[in-house]
């Protein structure tokens, strides 16, 4: 991993890694901003150049553009883990979803690959990447 990945890392905010392209994962950017009221996560989109810093020495399995990751100090998480533990950081209603950590990943990783590869053809893809206010700006590395 190199020293300003690390950095990035070290930070006190897990990041979200995720697909700027794709709608659905911008919709749920825009979910996680509008419920993080404590001002938890920072976003990283993986086609930018942060992003694909941020993607070095990390092992390689599951971790593409198809991919929602979250990254704290200490640990990467992906695919059906990272969006349990994003929702049970948001607390309230939403960290009830957690309870699902109890369904073995090898099926709930089965039904988010599902979800991930036909995600352009549900709910398409975007042209450019999420257009964010400058308020949200501050969100994203």
């Amino acid at each position: 991993m190199t020293k300003n990945s690390m950095q990035q890392r070290t930070s006190s905010h897990p990041i979200i890694l995720f697909d700027g392209m794709c709608n659905l994962c911008n919709w749920f950017v825009r979910f996680i901003i509008g419920h993080d009221k404590n001002d938890i996560f920072r976003f990283g989109i993986l086609q930018s150049e942060k992003g694909r810093e941020l993607l070095k020495g990390i092992p390689s399995e599951g971790c593409d553009l198809t991919t929602t990751l979250l990254l704290n100090i200490d640990r990467v998480d992906s695919k059906s883990d990272a969006v349990l533990k994003i929702l049970r950081t948001l607390g309230g209603g939403w960290s009830l979803f957690y309870l699902f950590v109890i369904v073995p990943r090898s099926i709930r990783d089965c039904v988010y690959n599902f979800i991930s590869r036909y995600r352009y053809h549900i709910f398409g893809k975007r042209q450019s990447c999420l257009a964010a206010s400058p308020e949200e700006l501050r969100k994203f590395i």
